[in-house]
């Protein structure tokens, strides 16, 4: 049966104008109360007495918490509700983040951000399982890619704001009224504006949700077969996809929790003006990640994608470093290593949710994600530990966390034969359709079987 392309358009305009929009907010909030950590790191060490080492450990320990809904968070998604579950867990982590500003010592604050990671844990997961029932396998890494862009616009949006509020404010306050951003927007935009599945969206076309529905099924015929979470946890393939997330993410967020510090120290401005260059980075990511992610769905070859990426950042943080006596140009090797950093994503989670059938994989990309993001924990805990123990110099930081990202590119090279489409099912460019979202990425014509 063929679909009618012309009534396919406007839905799936649809949802990626609306559904992934809604999603990207509710990351950005969650993203900004995790990280903002970073900016009152300096007030916070001399209000409570922490060394850098300690601070590294109150930013990373959030990802011990992340763990603990990991798993349960992308299972409930798949079989009870992502809406409703994410839901909850908006109103759950205002009020700790709110919590952040109100701790007296070093260890309110460690026992508040490891509850703020429990109560971010499952959202993660869970909004990727919520993609993956809305688009097939060929247009995942893009809306994976397009989703992931809430990491960069949350840094360009939390850096400037962070910044200002703390040329009035203390680092309370900046978590206060960062801290009451879930409630005024995440929470409602949420609740009115998602759909589990488009059979519960009025909004979807009669041809479009049968454009989805069959589509799906198709991804899921060709699936690997597994007859438990037990064969998740004996795939090699679901490992590799573990360790390549765990040094990604030691890289990423020891770079990001550590850039502010970067760049106060590469250009000496004040508070505000480091806020608005620390934004310049995620700008470049943005890009990074819509262009690696739409050309990774057009070639199919995920892992090649994803280990470009990856030694792009590599080579660039510590290059930025190392020249960081000429700040314009430093600035701009660490827009390009942050890029590398973040750009590898869209390819990534399209990998891994190819690695197992669609009844699994909301436990399984929760087990990715959550084993994989200890590293967010060791990579800000490395960083403060590196600089102490180097007289405060960043290079030595730089070259272990460049030595990860390299790591996990080495790695992704050998998903090759899983992750990626098979060669057969690549298209070649003269047949591919010419109906597209507002965005670029192509909605595909349905063929008969």
């Amino acid at each position: 049966m063929r679909l009618n392309e012309e009534a396919i358009a406007p839905a799936g305009r649809s949802r990626w104008s609306r559904l992934i929009p809604v999603a990207i907010v509710v990351y950005i909030i969650s993203f900004m109360d995790r990280t903002n950590i970073s900016f009152a790191f300096s007030g916070m060490g001399h209000d409570l007495h922490i060394s850098s080492a300690e601070q590294g450990l109150a930013g990373g320990i959030f990802f011990i918490g992340y763990l603990v809904l990991q798993i349960p968070g992308g299972h409930l998604a798949e079989r009870w509700s992502a809406k409703k579950f994410v839901g909850i867990m908006i109103l759950v982590w205002g009020v700790l983040a709110v919590a952040s500003g109100l701790v007296r010592n070093y260890a309110g604050l460690l026992v508040v951000r490891f509850l703020l990671g429990v109560a971010e844990g499952g959202i993660w997961p869970a909004i990727l399982v919520l993609i993956s029932h809305w688009f097939p396998a060929r247009e995942r890494a893009r809306a994976y890619g397009f989703w992931m862009m809430n990491i960069a616009i949350s840094s360009i949006v939390t850096a400037p704001l962070s910044g200002w509020i703390l040329t009035w404010g203390s680092w309370r306050t900046l978590f206060f009224i960062e801290g009451a951003f879930p409630f005024l927007v995440a929470a409602p935009l949420w609740w009115w504006l998602v759909a589990d599945r488009p059979s519960q969206a009025a909004w979807v076309s009669d041809d479009e949700r049968r454009y989805i529905e069959t589509s799906l099924a198709r991804d899921n015929a060709g699936a690997p077969r597994f007859s438990g979470y037990r064969d998740v946890l004996r795939s090699s393939m679901v490992w590799r996809l573990i360790v390549v997330y765990f040094f990604v993410q030691v890289g990423f967020y020891g770079l990001s929790l550590w850039l502010p510090h970067v760049v106060k120290t590469t250009i000496g401005a004040s508070i505000l003006v480091v806020g608005a260059v620390t934004a310049i980075p995620y700008l470049f990511a943005i890009v990074g990640l819509w262009l690696n992610a739409r050309s990774a769905d057009r070639s199919g070859r995920y892992s090649v994608h994803v280990a470009a990426s990856l030694a792009l950042g590599a080579v660039a943080l510590v290059v930025s470093v190392a020249l960081g006596h000429y700040p314009a140009l430093s600035i701009l090797l660490v827009s390009l290593a942050m890029t590398g950093a973040l750009a590898y994503d869209g390819p990534f989670w399209a990998s891994a949710s190819r690695a197992v059938p669609a009844a699994l994989a909301g436990g399984a990309m929760g087990l990715i994600n959550a084993l994989g993001n200890l590293g967010g924990f060791a990579g800000p805990y490395l960083g403060g530990y590196l600089q102490d123990v180097s007289g405060g110099s960043f290079l030595s930081t730089a070259v272990v966390l460049a030595a990860a990202l390299l790591l996990a590119a080495a790695v992704a090279l050998t998903l090759r034969k899983h992750a990626d489409k098979p060669v057969s099912s690549r298209r070649p460019a003269a047949e591919v359709p010419t109906g597209q979202h507002p965005a670029g990425a192509v909605v595909p014509r349905l063929r008969n079987s």
